[in-house]
């Protein structure tokens, strides 16, 4: 990592936030085998903060970046891997990073297992530690394989992956937190067992109707709050009215007028589905380029939510419950829905479940409305 790592700070208030007591409480030791082991005074991620003694051992570098340093450990209790995501601390602040993760608990979420504070070479330098599941891959890595071997990752992966990002994405968005960097390094991957875990939540907020109100930075331009200009160049350049609904506060609509890239080769259809084949492969499943002619859409109204993509007819394969994973495995848990992703949409979730179980939660959701009424 190079240069000094930035101070996560998210600040919540200006308030000084009180010193952890469980600060600077690590030991380090000798295994039999003469490896290192730290002992540190950690606070679990989810339940009452009850501070414990926790050991690991086996530490080495896997990630850094301008975020701090990410260890790979191994519990010494059980022997599980971790990842241990180490950031500068602004101790003036309440870290929000910290403070959403211990909030959440989804199967397609890294998982905050413990966390403590620890201190610097410099004086009065205090790091956070995050103790997370540890997932071997990510989406970047993977993809960037199956490129270097002039190969197409199989449609079913694509399909699990990206409907599982969606689930964790529905997830959040109930509690009104905006994720704000999704990307494939940002997405990890068990190879083996097909996975999805959303991470880092260092730039997360929590947001309102009015999310570029929220947004807004009078320090940059108006019009990158509207929309990119790679968007643009694949989009084309949005109407006036689009502009509108994306900021109300932006009037000057000083954008180059830029086509759309075509996105098919059929030319008898309509919007972005015009001539040529420019930005989807020829053998693309029209279900997928349906989808995400309803996802990069200009008007915020307009996009599919999370939840409303879980149950478009792209995602019918993972229905199926004959379909296996291509090793042979079994898909992972695609649709126990939680309590918040069903008050996300108790229709669309019905929706995204394979038939037979679309069945069982109909009738027992017109159980419940029966009951109510009497």
């Amino acid at each position: 990592m190079s240069g000094r790592p930035r101070t996560t700070s998210f600040a919540e208030s200006c308030k000084p936030v009180q010193q952890p007591s469980a600060f600077g409480s690590m030991k380090v030791s000798r295994d039999k085998d003469g490896s290192k082991v730290t002992t540190v005074v950690a606070t679990p991620g989810q339940g009452p903060d009850r501070p414990q003694e926790v050991s690991y051992t086996d530490t080495k570098v896997i990630g850094n970046g301008s975020f701090g340093v990410v260890y790979q450990a191994k519990l010494c209790d059980s022997g599980e891997l971790v990842a241990i995501k180490k950031v500068l601390q602004d101790k003036r602040f309440k870290n929000r990073e910290l403070q959403i993760m211990r909030k959440l608990d989804h199967c397609n979420i890294v998982r905050l297992r413990y966390f403590f504070y620890s201190s610097g070479e410099k004086k009065d330098e205090v790091y956070l530690n995050l103790v997370l599941d540890y997932v071997p891959e990510t989406v970047y890595r993977v993809a960037r394989h199956y490129s270097r071997a002039k190969q197409t990752l199989p449609m079913i992966y694509v399909k699990l992956y990206m409907y599982q990002l969606f689930r964790s994405l529905a997830y959040i968005h109930s509690f009104g937190i905006c994720h704000r960097d999704i990307k494939p390094q940002n997405l990890l991957l068990d190879p083996d067992t097909a996975v999805l875990k959303l991470c880092d939540f260092g730039r997360t907020i929590y947001f309102k109707s009015n999310l570029v109100k929220f947004c807004r930075r009078t320090l940059s331009a108006p019009q990158k709050f509207v929309v990119s200009w790679l968007v643009i160049s694949v989009l084309g350049t949005p109407t006036r009215e689009q502009i509108r609904e994306m900021n109300p506060n932006y009037t000057e609509f000083k954008f180059p007028q830029i086509k759309a890239h075509p996105w098919t080769k059929d030319s008898s259809g309509t919007g972005h589905f015009t001539s040529g084949v420019r930005v989807f492969r020829p053998r693309t499943p029209p279900e997928a380029i349906a989808l995400c002619s309803r996802l990069l859409e200009y008007t915020p109204t307009a996009r599919l939510t999370p939840l409303e993509a879980c149950a478009h007819s792209f995602f019918d394969e993972l229905r199926d419950p004959n379909v296996k994973l291509p090793n042979g495995r079994e898909k992972p848990a695609l649709f126990n829905f939680t309590t918040q992703g069903k008050n996300a949409g108790e229709r669309l979730v019905i929706n995204t479940f394979p038939g037979e179980l679309r069945c069982v939660s109909q009738a027992k959701t017109k159980k419940h409305q029966n009951f109510k009424n009497k």
